[in-house]
């Protein structure tokens, strides 16, 4: 067996183990969505399965501040950010949009 190989399969049974250790695997149109632009939020808001009302009831806020949050409309403080972030079990650096510098 070549070293690639042997390579491989212990890749496969990190994979494995992390997920019997309960790691989320998440799918790549999740980051690729957000690193093309879109905004984190509502990525992982729909990749989640919420939609807005359910999303800003779990996190406390109203659905159109939600709204403007996803549209760009508004920043969202830090706190709301956390919030949001909480109710979809993500970290606050998961949420924070950081568009791509021109």
């Amino acid at each position: 067996m070549d070293a690639e190989m042997l390579q491989d399969i212990q890749d496969y049974d990190e994979a494995v183990q992390a997920i019997i250790n309960g790691e989320e695997i998440i799918p790549a149109h999740v980051p690729y969505a957000i690193i093309d632009g879109e905004n984190p939020v509502k990525v992982w808001r729909e990749y989640r399965g919420l939609t807005q009302p359910e999303l800003a009831q779990a996190a406390g806020i109203s659905a159109s501040y939600l709204s403007q949050i996803e549209a760009g409309k508004r920043e969202g403080s830090t706190a709301v950010l956390q919030a949001i972030a909480r109710a979809m079990d993500l970290t606050l650096d998961d949420v924070v949009y950081n568009p791509p510098e021109e």
